[in-house]
């Protein structure tokens, strides 16, 4: 007897699909899926969202001074000529960063090691490249979903069942995060 569901397909295409869906729903908050599919996203999401919560304030905030470049009233780089170049202009800023202790390090590789990343476009220059966001869904976990489940023991997601699908019958569920 398996440890694990097929899915009636191949492990590199089960694997894709799992953490497809494991994604989707740490970063949208529910998927509507089988439920086959379900409680095997479940197993993998409630492991990754358990680490968060074990890791969650394992950090320690650095002060920082980062060069950034000046920009005018319209967002564009600041640019002088000097000795005949047009070069930008740079300012010396200190910044407020969290660096990761060395278990949540870890914890935030093996959460990398099963998540993808996640590209947001905003609605309303959707179908352009411009002003698109790489979100890190291993920093949404640690920052906002982690701290809503700190006093709870397990159980972070829920099934419920919504009926059989159209096409070929099978039981749909909704997996959300409770």
């Amino acid at each position: 007897m398996a440890k694990y569901r097929k899915l009636g397909r191949t492990s590199d295409q089960r694997k894709a699909l799992l953490r497809n869906q494991v994604t989707a729903l740490l970063y949208n908050g529910k998927i509507v899926t089988t439920e086959a599919k379900a409680k095997e996203v479940r197993k993998i999401a409630e492991g990754l969202i358990a680490m968060g919560v074990r890791e969650k304030d394992n950090f320690e905030e650095v002060t920082v001074t980062a060069k950034v470049a000046r920009k005018d009233k319209d967002g564009k780089r600041v640019k002088e000529v000097v000795d005949g170049k047009r070069v930008t202009v740079y300012d010396e800023v200190e910044k407020t960063i969290k660096k990761d202790l060395p278990s949540r390090l870890h914890a935030r590789r093996q959460m990398n090691k099963v998540l993808y990343s996640v590209t947001s476009v905003p609605q309303e220059k959707a179908g352009r490249k411009k002003n698109t966001k790489k979100i890190d869904v291993a920093t949404k976990v640690f920052d906002e979903i982690a701290p809503k489940y700190a006093d709870r023991n397990g159980g972070y997601t829920r099934i419920v069942k919504i009926g059989q699908r159209k096409g070929d019958g099978a039981l749909e569920v909704l997996l959300e995060l409770v």
